[in-house]
């Protein structure tokens, strides 16, 4: 099991990015009823992520595990790109995919700053390597203290096609970074191939 996702960084030295509200969360713990996704694909990686509700529109790039356990981030020299966690799902395949990017930088804003203004609903796009598109619709957004991360939620293996976008949150203090994570939850509705 992959270990809570620490993506400290500089902070933009000006705004906190957006917060989830709390109606966004998980109710009473439980993210949604299961047998609500598409139907699984074959394994692809991830090429691109779309989320148009926020003006998402990035490459993606495999990420692993750092030395400590934790999941990596992609470099953050490139603020515009996301990362797959390359050892586990894929996006659209039956299980939990797991996909990381840096909420800011200290040049500014970066791939995921704008996560906490997602609501239930919204969608998310995951261009693959095999010429599909596999969509994805929001079920909840929270965000998690370091000392209270939910490791088995977030990475544990669904029974069906889900996704977890992971980034930074809970408020951020200088010297010490973001005190937590933010993670959303979705789940697959479909896919398309292109022409």
């Amino acid at each position: 099991m992959v270990v809570g996702a620490w993506l400290v960084q500089d902070g933009t030295g000006g705004s906190e990015p957006p917060a989830p509200s709390p109606a966004e969360a998980p109710s009473g713990g439980a993210v949604r009823p299961a047998g609500l996704s598409g139907t699984p694909m074959a394994a692809a990686a991830p090429v691109r992520i779309s989320i148009p509700a926020i003006g998402v529109d990035a490459p993606v790039t495999a990420v692993a595990l750092d030395g400590e356990g934790h999941l990596a981030t992609p470099p953050d020299s490139e603020r515009n790109l996301a990362g797959w966690y390359h050892q586990g799902v894929s996006p659209g395949q039956r299980g939990t995919a797991l996909m990381t990017g840096h909420v800011d930088t200290a040049r500014g804003p970066a791939v995921f700053y704008g996560l906490g203004a997602l609501h239930r609903g919204d969608r998310i796009d995951v261009a693959r390597a095999d010429r599909t598109t596999a969509w994805f619709v929001v079920d909840a957004v929270d965000v998690y203290d370091r000392t209270a991360f939910p490791d088995r939620q977030v990475y544990g293996q669904a029974p069906d096609p889900q996704l977890r976008l992971i980034t930074c949150g809970g408020g951020y203090t200088k010297g010490q970074g973001y005190r937590g994570n933010l993670v959303v939850y979705a789940h697959l509705t479909g896919h398309r191939r292109a022409a």
